[in-house]
């Protein structure tokens, strides 16, 4: 049935949306417009009237561009700040680690049924800040000589996300408890190498990071808890568990404990990482 010329067309809820620009392979367009999403979240619904794209969704990867080449990460080299071509290698891992981010927000939204609307749009907010992180780097890469995928890249980070696709309690343990904790423990050394490098704009970039990045935890920390609260299962032996299902990577010092527990992490969890 064809709707009425006056009848106003129903924007497409904001579920539909990130699905949609999870499927998007340009890096450009996914990062302005999942930040636009976002500023006009209130402008859609939150849930789908229809079902989500059965193709979109039936997708194990999200959309990424043909650049950059997706390599084993043991062929991908470790990067020196102290040249221009290290640094910028290193800022593009960086860049690559922060689209993946967006990618993983997005998987958030789109996947997981029957949660409060607040998740949603906790996750989609952190889609948006990844966003900005990516939009960021790519910037500072550009303003070097270089840009997003001259460089080769590994996806190691997607493989956790395919691996708890079915099971959100799995997703919030394992993906911003674990990989995403990890970024805070990383942050301040990588500052401390680009401030050795002389590269001031670096330092800041990755500051406006690790400040959003403690958010990112914390939202994590917030669902994995009240998840394990609605299905009785206690926070701490469960993420043990769920770390060996899904072979998790084992977690090495240093540890940045003042962001842990800014991001909400308890002094037994803390307790167990010394």
């Amino acid at each position: 049935m064809t709707p009425l010329a006056d009848e106003p067309v129903q924007p497409l809820s904001l579920r539909s949306r990130a699905l949609a620009l999870w499927a998007e392979c340009d890096p450009t367009t996914k990062a302005q417009a999942t930040r636009a999403l976002w500023a006009d979240r209130d402008q859609h619904p939150l849930h789908p009237k229809q079902p989500l794209d059965p193709a979109l969704a039936a997708a194990s990867s999200p959309g990424c561009p043909l650049r950059p080449a997706l390599v084993p990460p043991k062929d991908v080299p470790s990067r020196t700040p102290f040249t221009v071509e290290g640094r910028a290698a290193l800022l593009h891992a960086i860049a690559h680690i922060e689209f993946n981010a967006i990618n993983l927000a997005l998987d958030v939204v789109w996947r997981f049924d029957g949660m409060p609307d607040s998740f949603y749009r906790d996750w989609l907010r952190v889609a948006s800040e990844e966003a900005h992180h990516f939009s960021l780097l790519r910037e500072h890469l550009q303003g070097i000589g270089f840009d997003y995928g001259d460089f080769n890249a590994h996806e190691g980070l997607w493989l956790m996300t395919q691996r708890t696709s079915a099971d959100v309690v799995a997703r919030m343990a394992l993906v911003p408890r674990t990989l995403e904790a990890r970024g805070l423990d990383a942050t301040p050394p990588l500052q401390a190498k680009f401030e050795r490098a002389g590269d001031r704009r670096a330092v800041d970039i990755l500051g406006v990071i690790l400040r959003d990045e403690i958010g990112h935890v914390a939202i994590g920390n917030h669902w994995y808890r009240w998840l394990c609260e609605q299905q009785g299962l206690d926070p701490v032996a469960h993420y043990a568990l769920l770390a060996q299902r899904h072979q998790a990577p084992r977690l090495r010092a240093p540890f940045n404990f003042e962001a842990r527990r800014a991001a909400g992490f308890t002094d037994e969890e803390m307790a167990a990482l010394r």
